[in-house]
């Protein structure tokens, strides 16, 4: 059942390098699509960057899942700077390539009194500008998926399974979130003007805390660093409440997703975070409870129906 996730989380598509994700999507849409309910039109191209978006029907909601991943950057001699905000653990494995081939090398912190710098143990100088990213380690167990990158290639993969079974719709394929967004304006402001779309679901992952836990249903957000509309989530809530879908509330004061640069926007489009709680977030162990994973499918199949 996870294998796509699994390809998913292999593919090496940093924040500002998502194209070879984009790539795979495509040919997976293409390889894939004859056997959904609906076949979507296929929207991409240099007005969209390496961002896609596939209408099916007559939509009214979109779905967000955004194709970016943390990572790290080469700098002068070996020196990694950050993508977003992976964590720094010592030993850690990044992959990547350069001009002289293939990459796998272990993040080392080098501490002194007055900083740290973190970098790459190497047996050569890597190409300065080389994108490195965690290198997968996809484990599943009874209850439980454990890998890098569920943030966000479980949001993509349960776009893509919403969309087997999708009549009306749009479903969005963002870049950048990682690094505060960039893309989600021109791709929302495209849906608006010429779908008349004025509603999203933010299909990320989200985080286990004090009140949002492993195994309880997806997280609904009501808000984080930025607010959705009230009356909005209010429809939003009415539905999943009417259904045997578990799902668990979440409030927090900080963090952010497509949903904020939707927000930010100049279009008067309403939002909504709804996505599994993880551990160990932006690290290579990354851990999500299976049974969160399908009530998230569930609930955004029933939500694109009813919104």
């Amino acid at each position: 059942m996870y294998q796509l996730l699994k390809e998913m989380c292999s593919v090496r598509a940093a924040s500002g390098d998502e194209a070879p994700m984009k790539e795979f999507l495509l040919n997976y849409i293409k390889e894939n699509q004859s056997n959904w309910r609906v076949q979507p039109k296929i929207i991409e191209g240099e007005d969209f960057q390496d961002c896609l978006i596939l209408v099916f029907g007559q939509p009214k909601t979109a779905i967000y899942a955004h194709i970016d991943s943390i990572g790290f950057t080469v700098g002068y001699d070996n020196e990694l700077i950050k993508i977003g905000g992976p964590r720094i653990i010592a030993d850690t494995i990044l992959v990547g390539s350069d001009s002289q081939g293939e990459i796998e090398t272990k993040l080392i912190i080098e501490e002194t009194e007055d900083e740290k710098t973190i970098r790459c143990d190497f047996d050569r100088t890597i190409d300065r500008g080389t994108n490195l990213t965690f290198k997968c380690n996809f484990r599943e167990s009874e209850e439980y998926i454990e890998t890098c990158y569920l943030d966000n290639r479980l949001g993509v993969w349960n776009a893509l399974k919403v969309a087997e079974t999708l009549e009306n719709g749009a479903i969005v394929f963002s870049c950048w979130e990682e690094t505060g967004g960039g893309s989600v304006g021109y791709l929302g402001k495209f849906l608006y003007e010429n779908f008349n779309v004025r509603q999203a679901l933010i299909s990320d992952i989200t985080w286990v805390t004090d009140g949002v836990k492993h195994g309880e249903g997806v997280a609904i957000s009501l808000r984080d660093s930025g607010l959705p509309r009230k009356k909005y989530l209010n429809r939003i809530l009415k539905i999943a409440r009417n259904t045997n879908i578990h799902f668990q509330l979440e409030v927090e004061s900080a963090g952010g997703s497509d949903g904020n640069a939707l927000q930010r926007s100049s279009y008067p489009i309403d939002w909504c975070f709804i996505g599994a709680p993880e551990d160990g977030v932006h690290s290579p162990d990354e851990k999500v409870h299976k049974n969160d994973i399908l009530s998230m499918h569930k609930m955004y199949s029933v939500l694109m129906k009813e919104l």
